[in-house]
């Protein structure tokens, strides 16, 4: 009875496996919120390929995920090798779907410095006046923070 018990656990994990082979069939296939933590956590340690590859896969299956395509233009502009062609299009992607997204503002904000366009970042910082109601939101500070040093370098 023992070896037959045991057959039969052997026969379902391998069942189990192949079935994992299979596409769309693996439960290990991580959804897009568990794809936007990994994203998170790369980033966190500046791993930006991991973040662009996770957030590739999430703006695929969710294109109007605002919060995917700002963190996947932050992603292009940060890498060792930046794409700032791809880094704005998310960016504008992101602000066409929500157009009072701070967290775009600011990173298209800083992007705009790097192609040295100051005065296209205080438009966003102008807009993140707007929509944060003050000067005290985290997205203000960090986009006034880097015109300034833009400014004092130049």
């Amino acid at each position: 009875m023992q070896a037959r018990t045991l057959l039969l656990a052997l026969v379902a994990v391998a069942l189990n496996v192949h079935a994992a082979d299979e596409p769309g069939s693996s439960p290990a296939t991580p959804s897009a919120r568990e794809r936007m933590t990994i994203a998170r956590k790369a980033l966190a340690v500046h791993d930006y390929n991991k973040a662009v590859a996770e957030l590739s896969t999430v703006v695929r299956a969710d294109p109007g995920n605002a919060e995917a395509h700002s963190l996947l233009g932050y992603s292009y502009r940060k890498s060792p090798s930046p794409d700032l062609a791809k880094a704005f299009e998310h960016y504008n992607t992101a602000l066409r779907i929500d157009p009072r997204h701070k967290g775009a503002h600011e990173y298209i904000g800083e992007a705009y410095l790097t192609e040295r366009k100051p005065e296209e970042a205080q438009k966003h910082l102008a807009e993140l006046e707007r929509i944060c109601g003050n000067r005290s939101c985290e997205e203000y500070a960090d986009l006034s923070k880097a015109i300034a040093e833009y400014q004092a370098k130049n």
